[in-house]
């Protein structure tokens, strides 16, 4: 049976009759918020922003305690009164509007920091809810509490901290077999294998071991990957399969196994024993002898250093791979093709997916994010555009509560938390504002520095339990968390 009409002002319901009205139909996806009977269209003042709605929503909940919502209107956060909203959009006020309310963000506060003695180039983490965590199933499961971080850094090692901030285990220096240069990108392949890449050409397969009372742990290097000829900046890893992706700067992607047995031979070409006689940079062996092998293939077809790769969400037989030349490329793993290359206006530094979306989201050297329908379907290369940093935008990562959200890390020397629904309209298209900025807590009290300088973010990581970690030019990971920071996962 329908419900007659309320009439609600901004203190409530049961208002006077106001000369600019419009009626609302209010709705959640959401069991715990919704309620308890349909109200009807419900006649409001046009001037109803977000804190009026919230209030009426509240008080037709009963609510003992005010639940901070957010409104959506088409799919769009209302960020506007009404009545601008449906200027904005040439609606009449006769129209009934459909209004969906969420409960509303929750800002990313700052937890702890860990400091190293050099820049740090990439975080990880493993946890019950991670990628390598989920794969590794409740085997090697990190319960809540029992998480694990991974840093790499410009110092050529990786560590493994405890939640508590202690390291756990350091990598081996490049006389033990680690890295002769600078690491730049390590990822978590299960809880007790890592991968990591950096400045010394090379991708180096890690096992991590950890004591029982968990205390103690070691890292021991397990295989040596050569083949690329410059720089590798950037890992992904799809441990079901045992395959690994690795962006580099010498143009190309390489897919590489992570099991020793069945990986191919190493290019004897690119081995350090081929020009350790002639290189005079090389003056120091490794003390160890850890197996070394090749890639499965290398992927060419970009012009300029690949900058980022990633797995398709949903196929792993599927890549795709943002590169400084502007490009974002879609590649056919098992026969190492090429097909699809989008072009844009800016390099493309970083990249993540949004699969509920179909959605790519990369970052650009033009200090905006890039949102890309990587579809054979899709009629126009951008679909959004996200702004707010001031300097490059070189690490993304997606909201693992939400199928809206993402982190981004800049040189700017902040992260921006983005919710796709927080848009307006501009005349190039639709456009995404930050829902919140996270600064350096390094610099708190010191001011900003003009263009990140000393503070330069390098590499960010969202994790449902422990939080957005982020690391960088201070020498820090820091780690900022806020539960249901963007509105949840779609019922």
């Amino acid at each position: 049976m329908a419900m007659e009409t309320i009439i609600a002002d901004a203190n409530g319901i049961a208002a006077s009759t106001s000369p600019s009205q419009v009626r609302v139909q209010l709705s959640t996806r959401y069991p715990d918020i919704s309620l308890p009977e349909n109200p009807g269209p419900i006649l409001v003042n046009t001037n109803f922003r977000r804190y009026a709605l919230s209030t009426l929503v509240n008080t037709l909940l009963q609510s003992e305690r005010p639940i901070p919502f957010d409104f959506l209107i088409n799919g769009t956060f209302l960020r506007t009164s009404l009545d601008e909203y449906l200027t904005a959009n040439g609606i009449s006020a006769e129209t009934t509007l459909a209004i969906e309310f969420v409960r509303a963000t929750i800002p990313p506060l700052y937890l702890a920091s860990f400091e190293h003695d050099d820049w740090i180039s990439s975080v990880d983490v493993i946890s019950e809810s991670s990628p390598a965590g989920k794969w590794a199933g409740s085997a090697g499961a990190r319960r809540l509490g029992q998480e694990r971080m991974l840093s790499g850094s410009y110092d050529g090692l990786l560590r493994i901290w405890s939640m508590s901030s202690e390291v756990l285990a350091t990598s081996p220096s490049a006389g033990s077999g680690g890295h002769t240069s600078s690491i730049k990108t390590a990822k978590y392949i299960s809880p007790s294998h890592v991968a990591s890449a950096g400045l010394d050409r090379t991708i180096r397969l890690w096992k991590y071991s950890e004591d029982p009372d968990g205390f103690t742990a070691s890292i021991s290097p397990q295989v040596e990957l050569y083949g690329h000829k410059a720089s590798v900046d950037s890992l992904a890893v799809h441990q079901p399969s045992s395959r690994l992706l690795s962006a580099s700067a010498d143009h190309s992607l390489g897919l590489w196994l992570t099991k020793r047995s069945d990986a191919p031979a190493a290019p004897t070409s690119l081995l350090p024993s081929a020009n350790s006689r002639s290189s005079k940079r090389r003056k120091l062996g490794p003390s160890t002898s850890t197996p070394q092998r090749g890639p499965l293939s290398l992927l060419r077809s970009h012009t300029a250093p690949v900058s980022d790769t990633i797995f398709a969400p949903n196929d792993h037989t599927v890549a795709y791979s943002t590169s400084w030349d502007h490009s974002l490329k879609t590649w056919d793993l098992p026969t190492s093709t090429c097909v699809d290359t989008r072009s844009t206006s800016h390099s493309l530094l970083s990249l993540t997916a949004l699969p509920s979306l179909n959605l790519l989201a990369a970052g650009t050297s033009a200090r905006h994010i890039t949102l890309i329908d990587p579809r054979a379907s899709a009629t126009t290369i951008s679909a959004m555009t996200l702004r707010g940093h001031t300097n490059a935008v070189v690490s993304l990562a997606a909201d693992p509560d939400s199928n809206y959200g993402l982190v981004s890390g800049s040189h700017d020397g902040t992260c921006r938390v983005w919710d796709v629904r927080s848009s307006r309209s501009e005349k190039d298209g639709r456009v995404g504002e930050s829902l919140y900025v996270v600064e350096r807590e390094s610099m708190k009290g010191k001011g900003r520095k003009i263009g990140g300088e000393g503070v330069k973010v390098f590499g960010v990581a969202w994790d449902k339990g422990v939080g957005i970690v982020s690391a960088g030019e201070d020498k820090r990971v820091q780690v900022n968390r806020g539960k249901g920071m963007v509105a949840e996962k779609s019922a």
